[in-house]
């Protein structure tokens, strides 16, 4: 929370902000209205979703995919998931993310409530340290014809739909076959997305720059199909080979739909970032120290 002896407020470049929450935080509920009154002081106005309206005790949300509209930042006040779905409302606007953890383990969010204010009182002035984290675009075609496409921050996923036999998915990497994976699924991350679903699937740590994309199998059938980074200019394209209905494909765990028999992903770097405002003084390698446990007896 803000001192109450805070110093003078001085002008800042923000004049619009919009806010994101989870649900279900109890913490939320006074430091919510906190915060939109702090950005009152600043002459800062705000857009939010509707759940955070439910925390200001107001009907006015709106709903997430518009409140970025006219925005100069973006606060997001929860865990990774919360920030996902903020990154899909962004829709490739070049709007800085303000991400505060009042979730769980908190890969992306790593802004911490008690840093909250000092830290946006920097960034709404512009003193900020922005990370671009590239984007992964994902085409889906069913005969020839493309029928959705979608942008993910971490990973578009390929697996079973519910109690399956076991998948088969054909990968190429720039139309050269690269295997034909018998497995429980399949993950296509960016190196934002290799801490998340492929970390667990057993797949490496990417430097979040880094310019690649990394193809996880799950629970492959062949025990020597690993983890393969591949470059970022590669377009990775998968075939379902599973019958209709039996595979679903997913992005950042949030929204998908289910495949048809021969559906073919194409998966690529994204053209969008997301612009990502970081602590000043946490690198990444902090954040694995803290997050992952790395080094502690």
């Amino acid at each position: 929370m803000p001192d109450a002896n805070q110093p003078e407020i001085r002008p800042v470049l923000v004049k619009q902000a919009g806010i994101f929450s989870k649900p279900n935080v109890s913490s939320a509920s006074s430091l919510v209205p906190w915060l939109v009154e702090w950005l009152a002081e600043r002459k800062v106005e705000v857009r939010y979703d509707e759940i955070t309206a439910e925390y200001l005790g107001r009907g006015d949300g709106l709903p997430r995919e518009v409140v970025p509209e006219g925005c100069e930042l973006v606060i997001v006040l929860g865990g990774d998931g919360t920030l996902l779905s903020a990154a899909r409302a962004i829709d490739g606007r070049e709007i800085p993310l303000f991400a505060v953890n009042v979730g769980g383990l908190g890969f992306l969010t790593a802004i911490t409530v008690d840093d909250l204010f000092p830290e946006l009182e920097r960034a709404l002035r512009g003193e900020r340290r922005v990370s671009l984290r590239r984007m992964l675009h994902v085409d889906l075609f069913r005969e020839d014809r493309r029928v959705a496409q979608y942008e993910a921050l971490n990973d578009a996923v390929l697996n079973k739909a519910a109690i399956a036999r076991i998948m088969d998915i054909d990968v190429f990497a720039s139309s050269r076959l690269v295997c034909a994976y018998k497995a429980d699924g399949l993950i296509v991350s960016t190196p934002t997305g290799s801490t998340a679903y492929s970390l667990s699937a057993g797949g490496p740590v990417i430097y979040p720059t880094v310019g690649a994309l990394c193809l996880t199998p799950i629970c492959p059938h062949t025990l020597t199909n690993r983890p393969l980074i591949v470059p970022a200019e590669m377009t990775l394209t998968l075939i379902n080979r599973a019958d209709d209905q039996d595979a679903y494909l997913t992005i950042d765990g949030q929204v998908g739909e289910p495949l048809m028999k021969n559906d073919r992903m194409e998966c690529r770097i994204s053209e969008h970032a997301l612009h990502l405002i970081r602590p000043p003084k946490t690198m990444f390698f902090d954040v694995l120290r803290q997050k992952l446990k790395w080094g502690q007896r």
